[in-house]
């Protein structure tokens, strides 16, 4: 009646339309009902531990202390890279970085600081964002974070996994290593644009000071690191609390209030809307366009959704992988290959994180900075989309 493939192979029956509906939910709850029955009568004491419990998790599990969450996720990340960049400023390493990749950063018209930010974002995008710092120039700080979202932090990669494995086999991980390469490809080429735009004018000479290496002072790194984290704190961290608690109301609620069942979400309302833009690039299916809202949140979060979205558990797992396919073309029998590969495109190039983009808010000090550094990412990550399934198509349609 679960219609598991393993027992209804070893023991074929016909059910006459009683399996004509899933029974699972039924089951664990009687399965459920059974087992608190037996315990009511063998455990003591239970009840107290019970109530201790619901209100620890009233507090853990609080749908907008989830928002708080949301930003003290970041801090281990944040943290590192600040005692990491202080180490390196106070022992006078971190000139001699800008130095030696000055020559290579320049072609694409930016600072030899801005390696550092870059190589920062395969981690995460947020730190790597804050690390612009280090330029002295505005110009160069911004451009660098324009830039910066399009290395394929550690979030994404969940994302390359899944969809590589379930629809590139033996290819796999071919595909999810290909969107490290584009993603730095698309990098250096929206800087050299941007340097051509601006008149591809060689950029001021690099002058800097090589100062002695000397053992960074224990005291001096600790102000500094307790400085950025409590910037972070009360500035950045406003904004994620705000926008957490959007993107869960948006997923949560519908018009008949708060929902079970995503499809009736708000969400769910967007999506179905935007539909007719997503379909040139393959990703028709407003389920897939409230898995790539949902990942405004947070990356990874794009998995977890589409797994619940299209009703398969445990998505990491080859079963889980081949019951997620299969669902995914029960709806859209023509989803392969290509589509996945617009998606994987996709997700690299689109708008980052809350997180980041509150922090591009906080270090570019520019609304329309920051707005357009948005509308930018989603229109380049959707063009990149449609291009690669549309020439695809073609090529083999």
């Amino acid at each position: 009646m679960e219609g598991d493939e393993e027992v209804v192979k070893n023991y074929p029956s016909q059910k006459n339309g009683i399996g004509d509906k899933s029974y699972e939910k039924e089951i664990i709850q009687i399965k459920y009902g059974y087992i608190e029955e037996v315990m009511k009568e063998c455990l003591h004491h239970k009840a107290g531990k019970e109530e201790a419990t619901d209100k620890v998790d009233a507090l853990l599990t609080h749908p907008v202390l989830g928002g708080v969450g949301g930003i003290l996720t970041f801090l281990p990340n944040i943290f590192i890279l600040f005692l990491a960049l202080a180490i390196l400023e106070d022992s006078g390493y971190m000139s001699r970085v800008a130095y030696v990749m000055d020559g290579i950063m320049g072609r694409a018209g930016l600072s030899g600081k801005a390696f550092l930010p870059m190589i920062l974002g395969f981690g995460c995008t947020v730190p790597a964002i804050m690390a612009t710092r280090a330029l002295e120039r505005q110009e160069d700080r911004l451009k660098t974070m324009l830039v910066v979202p399009f290395m394929s932090c550690s979030a994404r990669l969940p994302i390359y996994i899944l969809f590589a494995g379930m629809f590139f086999e033996k290819y796999h991980a071919l595909a999810a290593f290909s969107m490290y390469g584009i993603g730095m490809a698309v990098a250096v080429i929206v800087a050299q644009v941007l340097h051509k735009w601006e008149g591809g004018e060689a950029k001021n000479p690099l002058l800097i000071e090589l100062p002695e290496y000397k053992r960074p002072n224990v005291r001096t790194i600790w102000i500094y690191v307790w400085n950025k984290l409590k910037d972070y704190l009360t500035k950045a961290g406003t904004t994620i609390f705000l926008a957490s608690i959007l993107i869960w109301a948006v997923l949560n609620f519908g018009p008949s209030g708060m929902i079970e069942d995503p499809s009736l979400s708000f969400g769910a309302s967007i999506g179905k809307l935007l539909v007719p833009i997503m379909a040139p690039a393959g990703l028709g299916m407003w389920q897939i366009v409230v898995a790539l809202i949902s990942g405004i949140s947070a990356k990874e979060v794009v998995v977890s959704s589409f797994a619940v979205l299209f009703g398969a558990a445990n998505a990491h797992s080859p079963e889980g992988m081949d019951r997620l396919a299969e669902a995914v073309r029960d709806i859209n029998p023509g989803f392969g290959p290509l589509n996945a590969y617009a998606l994987m495109l996709f997700c690299l190039l689109y708008t980052p994180c809350i997180a980041a983009i509150a922090t591009i808010k906080k270090e570019s000090r520019s609304w329309k900075f920051t707005i357009g550094t948005i509308a930018f990412q989603l229109f380049f990550a959707w063009t990149a989309a449609v291009v690669v399934y549309q020439v695809g198509s073609f090529i083999s349609p």
